[in-house]
């Protein structure tokens, strides 16, 4: 199973982890990533579907949803591994939130887009993307 990189370490193993700084020295000015952005880069993703569900945007493969959002479009729910989200929000809690109540049974956490810039959407959106296909099509896509 994966573990929380905290130092920028890199996981070899079956996801890219989130690289969760702890310590930030003169944070960078960061653009509000936007539902259109995440759209772009979604649908560029084999197998990937996009639903209006209760008024909230969501991606997904075979049913299975990888990506979520408010529906104030502030946040992003995206898959990733239950066992390792208290860590990564506990590390960031000003980016990073746990799941809604409802949610809690699922590989899901959420993020404020404010807090992030279009790599770390990328990379939170291709993780939890990675999750959802064949490793097969992943790697076909990705070219791992």
């Amino acid at each position: 199973m994966c573990s929380l990189a905290l130092a920028g370490a890199e996981n070899k193993g079956c996801l890219t982890v989130w690289r969760a700084r702890v310590i930030r020295e003169g944070r960078r000015d960061i653009v509000t990533v936007t539902v259109e952005q995440v759209r772009r880069l979604a649908k560029t993703l084999p197998r990937t579907e996009e639903a209006l569900v209760r008024d909230s945007v969501r991606f997904r493969v075979r049913g299975i949803v990888y990506l979520s959002f408010s529906r104030d479009e502030t946040l992003m729910g995206f898959a990733y591994p239950k066992e390792e989200r208290a860590a990564l929000v506990a590390a960031e809690p000003d980016r990073f939130l746990m799941p809604l109540a409802s949610d809690e049974r699922f590989n899901w956490v959420r993020v404020r887009l404010a807090a992030i810039d279009d790599d770390e959407m990328r990379e939170l959106v291709l993780d939890a993307w990675r999750m959802v296909v064949p490793k097969r099509v992943a790697a076909a896509h990705l070219g791992d």
